[in-house]
């Protein structure tokens, strides 16, 4: 028993914000596996307590209620930042929240890093890279972005973040980790978020019509979140000389139009294709090169998309 009590002790206890959300709670999964103390924020705008509601009572488990653009203190050894509502309608919905959530919570979270002398990872995104004019995107692209668009409150959010996050690490020395997150999916996504693979599966599966907006030629690339997860660990893991930015995410590149009848296909459904204006500033490619997480964490996602989307599109039958 002692010897149980001490090892729980010795334990890293890792902070995830965003901890409800869909790669939140895999996250939270995976770092409770390994036996990882885990203290779970979210002010639940898009995350669920459903998605991390096998956790409670866990011992190696907490939930919080808070919203990180104000200051929370605990004394941790991990921070992994991933609060911000992630698709289009959401984040659209009140832009000035989202833009305080990337800043204001950067700050309030690298303040704690600074104090605790933790490490702090942060959830970038491939849309700091805006409507690419290199493709594939490269960490060393500086991206071509609307600064006062619709997806602005978004994109330049997620963009000051990471200023931010090398500023504290140049100026105060704060151990950073920058990740630039491309299309994710998988179980535990909303299936009202917007995003285009849960749009999709959620239309096959009620055999409506598949909306895709544009011609259906422009491009996403789409990684499983298990293989999110193993990466996002890897790089906080990894040496303290890896600061990133380093992108992860799949390299296979699809049309929306394959993917939408590759899932109308798993399906089995009948459903027909609708197209509808393309949005602004909508990017029309977008494929990470990863050739960085190979040389620094040793990691490249495993699973194909076929296989990722079955396990999604069974999720997904619970809410018809």
């Amino acid at each position: 028993m002692n010897d149980k009590k001490m090892a729980y002790s010795l334990n890293t206890r890792a902070l995830v914000t965003g901890g409800a959300g869909f790669i939140g709670s895999h996250l939270c999964d995976r770092l409770i596996e390994t036996k990882h103390d885990v203290l779970c924020l979210d002010n639940f705008f898009t995350g669920q307590k459903r998605n991390v509601s096998h956790l409670i009572g866990n011992p190696y488990f907490e939930l919080v209620r808070h919203d990180i653009t104000f200051p929370y203190y605990v004394e941790v050894d991990r921070i992994f930042n991933l609060a911000c509502p992630a698709s289009p309608p959401h984040y659209q919905h009140d832009p000035v929240q989202t833009t305080k959530t990337s800043v204001h919570g950067a700050i309030n979270m690298l303040g704690l890093a600074k104090r605790t002398g933790a490490r702090i990872l942060q959830a970038s995104t491939s849309e700091v890279y805006g409507d690419p004019s290199v493709h594939p995107q490269v960490e060393s692209y500086w991206g071509n972005v609307n600064p006062i668009g619709l997806r602005s409150c978004y994109d330049e959010g997620k963009r000051c973040a990471e200023t931010l996050f090398f500023d504290y690490h140049r100026q105060n020395g704060v151990k950073i980790k920058v990740v630039r997150i491309f299309n994710t999916y998988g179980p535990r996504m909303h299936p009202n978020d917007g995003r285009v693979v849960s749009n999709f599966i959620m239309q096959a599966l009620k055999g409506d019509e598949i909306t895709i907006y544009g011609d259906g030629t422009q491009t996403r690339s789409f990684c499983y979140v298990d293989d999110l997860v193993d990466g996002l660990i890897a790089m906080m893991d990894s040496d303290p000389s890896v600061t990133g930015p380093i992108n992860m995410g799949n390299p296979g590149e699809f049309t929306m139009l394959e993917l939408a009848e590759k899932i109308i296909s798993l399906v089995g459904g009948r459903s027909r294709i609708r197209h509808e204006p393309l949005p602004a500033d909508d990017p029309r490619q977008r494929k990470p090169d990863i050739s960085l997480a190979k040389e620094n964490l040793g990691w490249e996602p495993k699973v194909d998309l076929e296989s990722g989307l079955r396990r999604t599109i069974e999720y997904f039958r619970q809410f018809l």
